[in-house]
């Protein structure tokens, strides 16, 4: 089927020249067409270009061809959300409220909250209670704008329980029109081995890496390398596992101190390192010409009132940068990609062109799609969103409490 949208006010983010991340300066510039069309054919974006040129076109007399008129009305690649852990058992509006009357969430972790409560109900509920939370969530951020999404396992802990988030993952992949990355994440250390790292180490290594690589359950391997969690010399030694089964690495760093995890994940050639509210100049010198995004998490910053990223230093010192929502029961509930363009711009100091760059093609680098997603450009994966009338695409993220997405579209068809 053909799909035209037509007389689009403005259509952003248009990439003739197919590039795979933006960085540093050029994330200031974002190219637009005002009065604009874009053709869909199937599930591929067949053209685009000013309304003038659309006669040059010939799709009178089709048979299977649906016009939107998208007058006053702005067009936007989907965003794509390279870090979250939607797959969960329940939400942790207690600790919340723990929060609230002063504890840190290191003292709730040590208390039994934190990542290993929601491991302990994880692991109790069924599989298929599971899946049905998770595919409510997913449509819920689909009507939100995002068409892409990275999902992490790491609530298990257990082989047993990590095994069933990623079979969870696999059949969200199979029930839902967005495309999702899975990822198994080494997540903390449960309980009864926080004196015997090594034992869980040979467990994650020799035991669940191997499983989940045989039955093709995960895209990554990915883990959260900080102050009181994984080392460096940990953190390395699951990477190199994943890669000893030709699963490319990712890694949660720096989010508590300067943990090192940016410079083991740059080592270990990861295709993204998020968190990073912890960079100084050794961190940056180390992204500077590697392959590996730096990817900032303004929702869980927000909500844990932690230091923030960087942002301004990263790009003005030539790097790109992503923003992604870290969508989660403890640190960040919410897989709004609309607020976190908003945060990028109140928190972190980012233009909105900026944070359409984060939040698009670079967020779709860090999960490795960029070549079919991110941007408007012939051959793409039509993975897009169409506003309400607004008066500029700045509206978006002035307008941090609304939701002004009016259409959505995923994979050529509409949602």
């Amino acid at each position: 089927m053909r799909l035209i949208l037509e007389n689009i006010k403005e259509l952003v983010q248009v990439d003739p020249k197919h590039r795979l991340w933006v960085a540093g300066k050029s994330m200031s510039q974002v190219q637009t067409i005002k009065n604009a069309f874009l053709v869909v054919q199937d599930e591929l974006i067949e053209d685009f270009g000013p309304m003038e040129n659309i006669g040059s076109a010939d799709y009178e007399g089709e048979d299977l061809m649906m016009e939107i008129d998208c007058s006053g009305k702005m067009v936007f690649p989907s965003y794509c959300d390279s870090h979250t852990h939607l797959v969960f058992a329940a939400t942790r509006e207690l600790e919340f409220v723990d929060r609230i009357k002063g504890l840190t969430y290191e003292e709730i972790a040590r208390n039994g909250g934190g990542i290993l409560n929601s491991a302990k109900l994880l692991q109790e509920m069924p599989e298929d209670d599971l899946f049905h939370q998770a595919m409510i969530r997913l449509e819920e951020i689909a009507l939100m704008g995002t068409g892409a999404v990275e999902i992490k396992s790491g609530y298990g802990l257990t082989t047993e329980s990590e095994l069933k988030m990623l079979r969870v993952i696999r059949r969200m992949k199979q029930n839902s029109p967005l495309m999702i990355k899975s990822t198994f994440l080494a997540h903390a250390f449960p309980l009864e081995y926080c004196k015997k790292h090594d034992d869980y180490l040979d467990l994650l290594i020799n035991e669940m890496i191997p499983q989940i690589a045989e039955d093709e359950l995960a895209d990554f391997v990915d883990v959260f390398c900080d102050r009181g969690f994984f080392s460096m010399e940990e953190a390395e030694r699951i990477l190199m596992a994943g890669i000893k089964y030709g699963t490319r690495g990712k890694i949660h760093a720096n989010e508590l101190a300067n943990s090192g995890g940016v410079q083991v994940g740059v080592k270990n050639n990861a295709l993204s390192a998020d968190h990073l509210e912890f960079v100084d100049e050794a961190e940056i010198a180390a992204l500077l010409g590697s392959e590996t995004m730096p990817t900032v998490l303004p929702g869980a910053a927000f909500f844990l009132n932690l230091k923030l990223a960087p942002v301004r230093k990263m790009i003005d010192a030539g790097l790109p940068v992503a923003l992604a929502s870290d969508f989660n029961p403890g640190t960040s509930p919410s897989g709004n990609m609309n607020f976190i363009q908003s945060l990028g711009c109140l928190k972190y100091g980012m233009t909105p062109e900026e944070t359409i760059h984060a939040t698009t093609i670079n967020s779709a680098y860090a999960m490795g799609i960029s070549k079919n997603y991110g941007s408007i450009a012939k051959g793409k994966v039509a993975n897009l969103f169409i506003t309400k009338e607004i008066s500029s695409y700045a509206v978006i993220p002035y307008s941090f409490g609304s939701n002004l997405i009016d259409t959505v579209i995923l994979g050529g068809e509409i949602q």
